[in-house]
């Protein structure tokens, strides 16, 4: 297995826009590499039956990068990963478009499919990026997420927020 040091090739962002498809796979190619899994998570039209517009992400940026870390080196730990990218958007993401791009480069397709299922999988458990979906209707809903603070609240609607931090 690769370990934390041997996994210097990982590219972590997340800002209001990232890049796209094509360039996280020209990031990921290697020449030891034989497989390249990436995911592609999309805003859809419907969640649950009713129309959604548009998601809208917050994040605490430092943490949500340094998390993003921590689980390419746990990836690293596990799988014997060449390359890792980890982009998540936040702000306002459209029907339609992308709002999170997980890749990961290996010898053999079979441990990048798994280092990619588990990145995305932990990424929505672990990194603080909350969700919200706004609705046709005019209805906005908070995502639950997995998330969970250093005191152990819970993500999504249970955090705990400041007055005034622009969270509603």
């Amino acid at each position: 297995m690769s370990t934390p040091a041997d996994l210097t090739d990982m590219d972590i962002r997340v800002g209001e826009t990232i890049p796209g498809a094509s360039d996280a796979v020209a990031l990921l190619a290697a020449l030891e590499g034989g497989g390249i899994a990436l995911f592609a998570g999309t805003t859809r039209r419907f969640t649950r039956g009713r129309e959604t517009v548009r998601l809208s992400y917050e994040a605490h940026v430092p943490m949500a990068i340094a998390e993003c870390r921590r689980l390419g080196a746990e990836a690293a730990e596990r799988w014997p990963v060449l390359k890792v990218v980890l982009w998540h958007r936040i702000g306002e993401v459209p029907v339609g478009e992308t709002s999170v791009l997980i890749g990961v480069a290996t010898a053999h397709r079979a441990e990048a499919f798994e280092a990619c299922r588990f990145l995305i999988d932990a990424l929505k458990e672990r990194v603080p990026i909350w969700k919200k979906e706004h609705f046709a209707d005019g209805g906005t809903e908070w995502v639950e997420t997995g998330w969970t603070d250093s005191a152990g609240s819970k993500g999504g609607v249970d955090v705990p927020l400041n007055p005034g931090d622009g969270i509603d």
